[in-house]
């Protein structure tokens, strides 16, 4: 992976890419991780056009055509390469409409074929011997490990929800959280009374991951830069938690938990529209890759419950 170098971009390209950027940032309210993501893979590009003796600001199609050859070649990831590629096309989008090019040479770049893999999840059982396990532990890490796991798998947050949720998101009166999702809106997610106890159980002894004379507005503070328990410790903490719990470690992590939430919640009754509000989706098409579930429940329901099924 190329390394992000300012020189590489020289001084008109990292004009340009600065202005696109703070675009991105303050139009669409992308978290800093998107922005990140954004600005390696554009400084990928621009590395590329560097040895074909080209810039940001005068690449053509070919160009553009060269770099996705060579992405397959190297046997990048079909969505990896999808993304980059839509960030380019959004990148010479934004020039064009801003005047600095007077074409978009990325316009007419169609992306790789992307299959609809199923989503990951685990079984309701694998979930209840994953909290089991958790719950034998009674120290300190051990109450805020349960307490994030019950938490994650009750609402279906993203890690990054998960971690950065603030003190003031728990509601203990009503059993709700409210969740700050993408695009910085709020949400309210209900959440079960064994996770509210659970939440509950490590507030007594949150203060144990607090500096003495300090304070914290994070629900889960930690030493990090961020103020809070990172998404990748979280992940090792899971990864490890499966593990006792004789579940492979590969088939778990954060984003499996949230799938495994919304496919058990459509397995039990719930309907897209409202599993789109808890998910935090703007679009309901994204709640839809779910809809395998939903199709074996109401095959389920007819086969058993139709007058005529044999």
């Amino acid at each position: 992976m190329y390394k992000i170098n300012k020189k590489v971009l020289g001084s008109s390209n990292e004009k340009q890419l600065e202005i696109f950027l703070e675009m991105i940032a303050v139009e669409r309210a992308v978290s800093v991780n998107t922005i990140l993501a954004y600005t390696g893979d554009l400084c990928q590009f621009t590395h590329f056009l560097s040895s074909q003796n080209r810039e940001l600001l005068s690449a053509n199609s070919d160009n553009i055509r060269d770099y996705l050859k060579l992405l397959s070649k190297h046997k990048r990831a079909p969505t990896s390469h999808a993304r980059k590629l839509s960030v380019i096309k959004q990148f010479y989008r934004f020039l064009y409409a801003e005047g600095f090019r007077i074409d978009d040479p990325a316009s007419q770049i169609d992306g790789p074929k992307l299959g609809k893999p199923l989503p990951k999840y685990l079984s309701e059982a694998e979930v209840n011997k994953l909290l089991t396990t958790a719950r034998y532990k009674n120290d300190e890490r051990g109450l805020r490990m349960l307490a994030l796991v019950e938490l994650l798998y009750s609402a279906g947050l993203r890690v990054s929800e998960l971690v950065g949720l603030p003190l003031s998101a728990i509601a203990r009166k009503n059993s709700m959280i409210v969740v700050r999702g993408k695009g910085s809106k709020d949400r309210m997610v209900p959440i079960s009374d064994i996770a509210m106890t659970a939440v509950e159980n490590y507030l007594e002894i949150r203060d144990y991951f607090i500096k003495k004379d300090s304070s914290s507005l994070f629900l889960f503070p930690s030493n990090s830069k961020n103020g809070h328990i990172t998404r990748n410790y979280f992940s090792i903490l899971l990864k490890e938690l499966g593990n006792e719990a004789e579940i492979n470690y590969k088939r778990i992590s954060p984003h499996v938990l949230r799938h495994s939430f919304a496919s058990h919640l459509l397995a039990n009754g719930a309907d897209l529209r409202t599993l789109q509000q808890f998910l935090g989706h703007a679009d309901i098409s994204t709640t839809q890759i779910y809809t395998h579930i939903l199709e074996d429940r109401l095959k389920n329901l007819v086969f058993d419950k139709h007058p005529l099924a044999v």
